[in-house]
């Protein structure tokens, strides 16, 4: 249970009346103390930056409200168009530690604020009809960093996918949760709630949440080109059938009803894919935003949306007369 602390007032709400404050579009006092703290205590999150817990002011923009039932999509923010929202929208989360390094916080920090903006982005998927948000959330390459900070990254992982809370949630919302990337190499508990998410959120047929987890997209096309060449071994593929399509069954992202992102943003300033769904994103339109994860807002997102759909997708075709 992660409890809000407000010393001025000598109150204390639990994340579910925290959870609906910020989709009904309440902010955090500006000067409060609230300190966001786990039952073990492992971090605080101090909300002198508020920006980064609160959902919106504007409260017939605000996130979707908690519910029983699908979520309900609304009306889409002023210019944009709903036969022009992307299907898959993809996220590389980058910033985190620039961010809390610029704030003064340890770099768990940093990892905490960009969960519950993640968080805040799915409400807003769920709210603007959009089908397929996936988050590149560890890459094989991150098992380089410091131990320390991997211990808390796969502690949050552990956490983000038992808490009650978030269970509720996707509940309410009708989201579905998958999790691609290589399982074998992170810890046993981790492998079992993962499995236990997406077998409890399977049937869910509102947006569909893939969280990329020890993901690499080279090492998804060598696994997918591994099982091809077994089935050809055995005899139950020929060489001859092997097409596109047979390839992307073999892709991880073959469970989504639409495997390809429609639109990737980047975050931080940073221009490159990062070994990010190689295949998948071949006519991605991208869209590489300047501030660091952890501070972007709705209008940022919006932004993003309204950059993609003027854009003329050819698919290497003619432009159209």
């Amino acid at each position: 249970m992660v409890w809000l602390k407000m010393p001025r007032e000598c109150a204390f709400w639990n994340t579910e009346t925290y959870s609906n404050m910020l989709s009904l579009g309440f902010s955090l006092p500006l000067n409060s103390n609230i300190a966001l703290t786990s039952r073990s205590n492992r971090y605080n999150f101090l909300t002198k930056f508020p920006k980064v817990l609160a959902a919106t002011s504007n409260s017939d923009n605000a996130a979707v409200k908690l519910g029983r039932g699908p979520a309900v999509v609304r009306a889409l923010p002023d210019g944009l168009k709903r036969e022009l929202m992307p299907k898959h929208l993809a996220v590389i989360m980058d910033g985190h530690r620039r961010w809390a390094r610029q704030n003064g916080l340890s770099v768990d920090h940093g990892h905490r604020a960009g969960e519950e903006k993640i968080k805040f982005l799915t409400r807003l998927c769920c709210q603007w009809g959009i089908k397929v948000l996936t988050v590149f959330a560890f890459s094989t390459e991150n098992w380089v960093r410091p131990k320390q900070e991997v211990d808390f990254l796969m502690d949050m992982f552990l956490n983000l996918a038992t808490l009650k809370e978030n269970l509720d949630e996707w509940t309410s919302l009708d989201i579905r949760v998958s999790f691609i990337g290589d399982k074998s190499t992170i810890s046993k508990s981790l492998r079992e709630a993962v499995t236990v998410v997406e077998e409890m959120t399977k049937s869910n047929s509102g947006l569909h949440v893939i969280i990329a987890l020890n993901y690499s997209g080279r090492q998804d096309i060598l696994q997918a080109t591994k099982s091809i060449a077994s089935k050809v071994n055995t005899g139950h593929l020929a060489v001859t059938d092997i097409d596109k399509n047979i390839f992307e069954q073999e892709l991880e992202t073959h469970r989504a009803e639409f495997p390809e992102p429609d639109l990737l943003i980047r975050t931080s300033g940073e221009q490159r894919i990062s070994n990010f769904m190689l295949w998948q994103l071949a006519y991605t339109e991208l869209y590489f935003a300047k501030k660091l994860f952890p501070d972007m807002e709705q209008e940022d997102f919006i932004d993003a949306l309204k950059s993609f759909q003027p854009r003329e997708r050819r698919y290497g075709g003619s432009q159209k007369i």
